[in-house]
């Protein structure tokens, strides 16, 4: 005999053949008309909904409403080589943009000394922008490098978007080796605002720092990514037995 479906699996079925059935940018009814729809909770129904979001199928958008998205490719990268999102696009043929960008001048934090290997004081230069696809904001992209690593007529004329990109191109410094983590993250104020999205969604962060040849870091850098943009992989050797 079948076990009976929670209602939490109900819904979810339930809203998994909503999203499908409905076109690109479709705008879901509000929570409270889907849990009279589907006979549930709005609680149950938000745990539902998170699922979909975390895999990059909804949006909600702050004071609009929840929308179906549906990315018409997927940017898979796996962890072993370093590439930009802008080689990985191109592979699988999707157009991505660079949105706003924000170049700030400043002296290092605390934080940024220690991965850095800076002095406290030296002055450093934090690159945030936001990268698109299909005309939507997927990507949220913050550098920080010593000030003196790129030279400013460089960022305000030939930047489009990947700092690694730019750094591989001048030549200088050689670069060697990244060390990366990476995490899922709820988002935060400043980072929803910027990708339009909720407060408090899912998102996968991509942490990494970047060394020259001489095993010094230059860039100490953090990826939000939106998922259903992103399928990130590793392929990994079978340890031996002892």
């Amino acid at each position: 005999m079948s076990q009976k479906p929670s209602t939490y699996q109900r819904l979810q079925n339930e809203l998994r053949d909503l999203i499908e059935k409905s076109p690109q940018g479709t705008k879901l009814p509000s929570e409270p008309k889907l849990a009279e729809r589907f006979g549930g909770s709005r609680a149950t129904l938000r745990e539902a909904m998170r699922m979909f979001e975390s895999q990059g199928l909804l949006r909600r958008k702050q004071g609009l409403g929840t929308f179906v998205i549906k990315p018409t490719r997927v940017i898979e990268a796996g962890l072993e080589v370093l590439e930009s999102i802008e080689t990985l696009a191109k592979m699988v043929k999707l157009d991505v943009t660079m949105g706003e960008l924000k170049i700030k001048h400043s002296t290092a934090s605390e934080t940024q000394v220690e991965k850095l290997a800076l002095a406290s004081g030296d002055p450093i230069v934090e690159i945030s922008r936001v990268i698109l696809a299909d005309d939507l904001p997927v990507a949220y992209l913050v550098d920080v490098l010593p000030d003196q690593l790129l030279p400013p007529e460089l960022l305000n004329h030939h930047f489009t978007g990947s700092v690694l990109d730019l750094l591989i191109k001048m030549g200088k410094p050689t670069l060697s080796r990244s060390d990366a983590e990476i995490s899922a993250v709820h988002a935060q104020p400043q980072v929803a605002k910027t990708l339009n999205i909720q407060r408090g969604d899912t998102l996968l962060l991509l942490s990494g720092l970047l060394f020259d040849d001489a095993g010094r870091p230059v860039d100490f850098s953090r990826s939000y990514l939106l998922p259903g943009y992103f399928r990130l992989k590793i392929s990994r050797k079978i340890g031996a037995i002892d």
